[in-house]
């Protein structure tokens, strides 16, 4: 075990567990072909405490693979709060309505299934928060759309973002272009491959 890994490891083992549903969501996700998309318990708790504490009632996700981070924040959404949450692949956005319902937060949930740029081109703001982990070449693309439609005290949060350090050149571009953005502020949090927490100035 590396110390990355071991690190990782220690934090989960200290770290509330998850619940039945998330457990066997995690489960079933394990024996897929791209299990590691998924945001796994670490992140996804960590999404949870953000959803909780900043209490937003409009939420975008752009990537949603089997929904363990979709799940975790409609957990904790305030009453009447819900999320847009957008993919591609019809078969995993399945598995993630199927885990939602168990959840019993599928109702908080609207799923779009399609090219994420055209869906957000056809949604209106303000979002309050807004979670990218979806095609790593197009994050600048993703940011520079969600960003007119940011609440002005909203937060994007951008997952894979140690990426850039391992020679992932669509996140290496997206560092280096939010870094050099006037118009925000942001923090590169090593939770997990590095989740990036970016807000207006």
């Amino acid at each position: 075990m590396s110390e990355i890994e071991e690190v990782e490891s220690y934090a989960e083992a200290h770290s509330t567990p998850p619940g039945d549903v998330l457990r066997r969501l995690g489960e079933e996700t394990s024996a897929l072909p791209d299990a590691q998309m998924s945001v796994g318990h670490l992140e996804g708790l960590f999404l949870r405490f953000l959803v909780a504490a900043r209490k937003p009632r409009r939420v975008l996700e752009i990537g949603v693979f089997t929904g363990w981070s979709s799940i975790a924040m409609a957990s904790a959404l305030p009453e009447g709060g819900s999320i847009v949450a957008c993919d591609v692949n019809e078969e995993t956005t399945a598995i993630a309505r199927r885990y939602a319902e168990e959840a019993g937060v599928a109702e908080r949930i609207d799923y779009r299934v399609g090219p994420a740029l055209e869906t957000i081109a056809a949604l209106d703001g303000p979002f309050d928060l807004v979670f990218v982990d979806a095609w790593k070449p197009d994050y600048v693309d993703y940011y520079e759309a969600v960003l007119p439609k940011l609440a002005p005290d909203g937060l994007i949060l951008a997952d894979n973002t140690l990426g850039g350090l391992r020679g992932n050149e669509g996140i290496a571009r997206f560092n280096e272009h939010v870094l050099a953005d006037e118009r925000v502020e942001c923090v590169l949090v090593p939770i997990r491959d590095g989740v990036t927490l970016i807000r207006r100035r």
